[in-house]
């Protein structure tokens, strides 16, 4: 049944109806969000403060869903500025248009270009973590170390599943462990090994390397046993992937900025191998920067600290080749014992059901049934149908988000319509009820946040033009009618056509 409605007044205005009074039911823990769509009511809340607080969630996480141009990242944006205010860390790990540096400015945080001639990440680079782990020590430091080697591991591995279209043998990523060792233990302390010193020691084939082969002694078994995967790091320095993963990164992660973003938006939206590996490569690098922050806080060398990670358009990772939403599974349930809460936006659920395999699939749809939060805009009915089976929608809140997703008017005035679901979202906490929300944005975030900025010099010239003209029809209307030219149907009756 849906709950009554509630209304707020002030003391003086409701003491006549005690004891009759009853609180309204919005949570207001956490980032303040919007007004209640039926009660009115403030209605606030993040992935942490609700798992830290208010304990409403047991997974400090948040899945957003919504068709395009309907508000996902202004409500984002919103929680990022909330959260910084509280001393939280934003990181907006991979930024594709760009939504959100200029709310990364404008706290004061570090903004990351990535891109053909922009700047690249070297993946080998253990990063913070390394620097983490050789200002600490002793068994910690070498935990860490550990740690390092296998996040490496998984980003080398992550690049070559995005260019071949299919995930790694067992045996070559045992091949690949063995040759990371062997140049961590031969390059010199403050130098990064690089993707092409990973070709150097497969084709010079050192013993540590040639043991997990099995090549006893044979030269050709070694070359059978490393030969595809030499290939395949060949494709991704001469690929498609470019020099951005050739040479050492061009800017570190500061581990002491108030907010972080990696911008790859110079990236080409035909691009897709090169968009999902600097995604997934921004993800390693920033989600190893959380780890050592926390390691040098256990080790009581740095403050606590809590961070809060943006992984928006989780959609173009996805569909870059088979078995790469098991590497977004490693690196994000890496951060499971963290401080820190994570949102993952896309537009619908077909997203996940447009992956090759049934496993892949499965998989995908596990990241909504662990959100903590999930968060809709408009969508169509069938996608809520869809979405009902996985987190329990009533037929109610179906019919609400299914109404958010129609298109705007025609604007017969003239005037900009915007869609009836714009800034309308619905929040869903395991089997609780729904809490649809209003968003309404202050000036200070409209000028930060403009998803359509490269349209708006087109926009004022369309406008510009709409004005010119309605001008002019008003002038020919206040001369009074013209004839027209001879020959027009009309021409010999004047006063018949008139502007």
């Amino acid at each position: 049944m849906d709950p009554p409605t509630m209304w707020r007044a002030t003391t003086v205005q409701a003491c006549g109806m005690w004891p009759f009074a009853a609180g309204s039911g919005s949570p207001m823990t956490g980032v303040p969000l919007g007004q209640h769509l039926f009660t009115g009511a403030t209605v606030c809340g993040d992935p942490l403060n609700w798992f830290t607080r208010a304990r409403f969630i047991s997974n400090p996480s948040l899945f957003m869903l919504g068709m395009p141009g309907l508000g996902k990242s202004t409500l984002v944006n919103r929680m990022l500025i909330g959260l910084a205010a509280t001393g939280v860390v934003p990181l907006v790990l991979g930024d594709l248009k760009p939504d959100y540096a200029d709310t990364v400015r404008a706290l004061g945080g570090q903004v990351i270009s990535i891109g053909r001639g922009r700047g690249g990440i070297n993946v080998l680079d253990p990063g913070a973590m390394g620097a983490a782990a050789a200002r600490i020590g002793g068994e910690a430091g070498e935990v860490l170390k550990a740690e390092t080697h296998g996040r490496v591991l998984n980003m080398v591995a992550a690049l070559v599943t995005i260019v071949r279209g299919r995930p790694m043998d067992d045996h070559e990523q045992s091949v690949l462990s063995a040759v990371l060792h062997h140049l961590r233990e031969r390059t010199p302390p403050g130098r990064a090994p690089l993707l092409p010193d990973v070709l150097r020691v497969l084709a010079e084939g050192p013993d540590r390397v040639r043991a997990v082969t099995l090549d006893r002694g044979d030269d050709a078994r070694y070359r059978d046993a490393v030969d595809p995967l030499h290939r395949s790091l060949l494709g991704i320095l001469d690929g498609p992937l470019g020099d951005t993963f050739a040479s050492q990164t061009s800017t570190r992660i500061d581990p002491d900025a108030p907010a972080v973003c990696i911008d790859i938006s110079g990236i080409g939206e035909a691009d897709t191998q090169l968009t999902a590996a600097a995604m997934l490569a921004a993800w390693s690098d920033g989600l190893g920067t959380v780890a050592a922050s926390h390691a040098l806080a256990d080790a009581g060398l740095a403050p606590r600290r809590w961070f809060f990670t943006v992984l928006d358009e989780l959609w173009r990772p996805l569909r870059a080749a088979s078995g790469i939403v098991d590497r977004i599974d490693a690196l994000t349930r890496l951060n499971r014992s963290l401080g820190l809460g994570d949102a993952k936006i896309t537009h619908t659920l077909k997203d996940a059901e447009a992956l090759g395999t049934d496993a892949d699939r499965a998989k995908a749809r596990g990241f909504v049934e662990r959100a903590g939060m999930v968060v809709c805009a408009g969508l169509p009915r069938a996608e809520m149908e869809d979405l009902g089976k996985v987190v329990g929608l009533s037929r109610r809140e179906i019919e609400l988000v299914s109404s958010w997703s129609s298109p705007p008017g025609w604007g017969v005035t003239g005037d900009h319509e915007e869609p009836p679901g714009r800034g309308r979202f619905l929040i869903k906490v395991g089997g609780r009820p729904g809490i649809p929300i209003k968003v309404a944005i202050t000036d200070a975030e409209r000028r930060l946040h403009n998803t359509n900025t490269r349209w708006m010099d087109a926009e004022d010239a369309v406008e510009r033009a709409v004005r010119a003209s309605a001008a002019q029809v008003a002038l020919e209307a206040a001369e009074g009618p013209r004839a027209l030219p001879a020959g027009l149907p009309g021409a010999a009756e004047p006063g018949r056509w008139t502007a």
